[in-house]
């Protein structure tokens, strides 16, 4: 959506609807339910492990069940559980986060997802399913992705996921007691569909052998930056 904006209006902020997939399904956190699911898959692994985005440190069960209720009550941000659908197991988490409801914009972020889940076609569809629903179904004009410039995997996470670089904000927060310089990612509405495409071709059921490894690349299916 480029050009003439004459008829724009604020987006909605996300509703708290399930989002389900071949492989994944996204449920919006609920600590009754989900609180012990998530500490199995994201506090019962070592931080050294080679998972894509851990920003937590490890908490204790008590711990971990206090800050997952605090999450859930807040209203700034929606968090999603993954579930692998395979499997029934919850493995990861992931929010839809600063909406900028006035000019459709909308990140993903605080995403973690488990060792059970990560590097497969379950965090693929849930990224899929998160940015088609913030773009297909509720008319956001941008789809942000952000890390620390630090953080190589998740920036070549962003990348295959389709997302554009657009720069560096240098100093832009304190993390940790330690600066971060932020690498800025985005996919808007007019790349999208082709993207979507891509997406779909990719997480076809016959791009899969029997042991469930892909046979065309995202790449290959036509997930690049830019659309």
């Amino acid at each position: 959506m480029t050009g003439d904006l004459s008829g724009w209006k604020p987006r909605c902020f996300p509703a708290p609807v399930v989002l389900e997939g071949r492989y994944a399904r996204l449920e919006p956190l609920d600590p009754v339910r989900h609180a012990d699911g998530l500490f199995a898959a994201l506090m019962t692994v070592q931080a050294e492990q080679d998972h894509l985005f851990l920003f937590e440190t490890a908490m204790d069960r008590a711990t971990f069940q206090n800050w997952i209720e605090a999450k859930a009550k807040r209203t700034d941000i929606l968090c999603h559980v993954v579930i692998d659908r395979a499997t029934g197991r919850v493995g990861g988490r992931q929010d839809f986060m600063r909406a900028d409801l006035a000019h459709g914009v909308i990140e993903i972020g605080s995403i973690h997802w488990g060792p059970s889940i990560a590097k497969s076609r379950v965090t693929t569809e849930a990224l899929f399913l998160h940015a088609d629903h913030a773009i297909s179904t509720l008319g956001y004009r941008r789809y942000e992705w952000k890390c620390h410039n630090g953080n190589e995997p998740s920036k070549r996470a962003a990348r295959r996921f389709g997302f554009t670089y657009e720069g560096l904000f240098r100093q832009h927060m304190v993390a940790k007691g330690k600066n971060r310089d932020t690498a800025w990612f985005s996919i808007i509405d007019t790349e999208w569909p082709s993207l979507k495409a891509g997406y779909e071709a990719w997480l076809s059921p016959e791009n899969f052998n029997g042991e469930g490894r892909q046979k065309k690349s995202l790449t290959a299916c036509g997930v690049r930056p830019g659309g």
